[in-house]
């Protein structure tokens, strides 16, 4: 990798606007893939921010609740330009992809099982299988580099995988054993900075040694302003709903519900799926359960986090119980996403801007980055563990018991060897990926 001698201009609001909005319509692959495809352009090629900072970022967005990817871009956007930068972000990571998932919830609800769209999602999903495993392999072959790191992450996975523990325990567990490490082994968890692993992509405008930006430094003041302008906004989101609607109302309980889901997502979307399932089509009766795994590949395959999966449950909550009347489903619908998408990333925007500053004084401390190591090596575990959990749907899509899958395996091989050996793009995989799909599906009536 070339190296260079000095840092890069820093870029204006506008260029890093450019830039998210850009994100927001090619972040495919679920946190994995977003992740890796943020570290390629902000750390490798812009150099906005050191692997070091980046990674000491990403660690804090990992433990907490919600969507990491989207934290982590809202971080890193509010440590280049304050508040706003964060909102900008944050929130553009979000917005093409409810605009992206209200259309294509729009033509599922009112056309249902097309075949060309089923065509297309059948071969998405092996790509989004292998874009998950090369996130696996491109976070581990930087964050597991020693045998005590590769062990936290092979014993986060059997956790996960064998004995089905929770996500914040792993990542507690995980967190303790970084602690315990750090003071017993501290070589072994110091995160590498320019001078080693020759993985530097070379100065940074921010580099592992720039201080912290003013606006990002802690204060207690700022912490209670924060926070007290955050629960404002969502009594009165909430109290306008309530007022409009009422609480019993469709509107206000799916506020409500997802307020909850967002506060309970540790470990990614997939940790809060169960609950979700629960709630919104056992408890509410909002969509069938056919319905929400139609809703999940179409989360797939939309940029932005995996979680916009709640605004599909959201679209067709409304549709389902014609809010605005049988004439108005498409509006039903779209209002409906937006509250649950509000409700959902609010909580986000707030554990960044609360807790950054805290983060950001902790930057370089072994005692604060040695247990955030650990937890980078157990997610590696659980990353490869969500891979498995993709190619068991998608190669065995009727149980174990089923027919193999063989032509979902070769497109999955092929995305595979496409993106670890040629280093081809997400999102040429991922279009090549689909139009196989459609191509196969279309065939199948004339080869049987």
């Amino acid at each position: 990798m070339t190296t260079h001698h000095s840092a890069p201009q820093a870029p204006t609001f506008w260029q890093a606007f450019t830039y998210w909005l850009k994100l927001g319509f090619i972040s495919f692959g679920g946190p994995a893939g977003q992740i890796a495809l943020m570290h390629e352009d902000l750390v490798e090629r812009k150099r906005w921010i050191s692997e070091k900072r980046y990674l000491h970022a990403l660690n804090y967005c990992m433990v907490l609740p919600g969507p990491e990817a989207q934290q982590l871009a809202t971080y890193i956007g509010w440590l280049m330009h304050r508040t706003w930068g964060g909102i900008v972000a944050g929130g553009l990571f979000v917005l093409p992809s409810l605009g992206i998932l209200i259309g294509l919830s729009w033509m599922y609800m009112a056309y249902g099982d097309v075949v060309a769209v089923a065509g297309v999602l059948y071969g998405i999903k092996p790509a989004v299988t292998a874009i998950v495993v090369s996130a696996a392999h491109r976070i581990g072959s930087r964050a597991l580099k020693n045998g005590l790191l590769w062990g936290i992450a092979v014993a986060a996975f059997i956790a996960i995988f064998t004995f089905n523990l929770p996500f914040p325990l792993i990542v507690l567990a995980a967190g303790a054993a970084g602690y315990v490490g750090g003071r017993l082994a501290p070589d072994k968890f110091a995160v590498g900075g320019h001078g080693k692993g020759g993985n530097s992509a070379g100065p940074a405008v921010i580099d592992d040694d720039t201080p912290t930006p003013l606006h990002a430094v802690f204060t207690w003041r700022r912490f209670w302003q924060v926070l007290a302008v955050f629960l404002g906004i969502w009594l009165a989101a909430m109290g306008a709903l309530t007022l409009l609607s009422g609480r019993d109302a469709v509107l206000t309980q799916m506020a409500w519900f997802f307020t909850k889901a967002a506060l309970m997502t540790f470990g990614g979307a997939y940790a809060v799926l169960p609950y979700v399932y629960q709630g919104a089509v056992e408890h509410f009766q909002w969509l069938t359960a056919l319905q929400m795994i139609d809703g999940l590949a179409l989360g797939e395959t939309t940029p932005g986090p995996l979680i916009m999966v709640v605004s599909f449950v959201g679209f067709a909550g409304g549709w389902t119980k014609a809010l605005f009347g049988p004439d108005a489903l498409l509006l039903a619908g779209a209002v409906a996403a937006t509250v649950v998408t509000f409700f959902t990333f609010l909580p986000s925007f707030l554990f960044i801007f609360l807790g950054g500053p805290f983060i950001e004084s902790t930057h370089g401390k072994l005692k604060f980055t040695a247990p955030l190591t650990g937890i980078t090596a157990a997610v590696v575990g659980v990353i490869v563990n969500l891979a498995v959990f993709f190619a068991y749907h998608v190669l065995w899509p009727r149980g174990l018991g089923g027919t193999f899958e063989w032509a979902s395996a070769l497109i999955g091989l092929g995305a595979a060897v496409a993106l670890l050996r040629f280093k081809v793009g997400v999102i040429p995989v991922v279009l090549t990926c689909g139009l196989a799909g459609l191509a196969l599906t279309l065939l199948r009536p004339l080869i049987n």
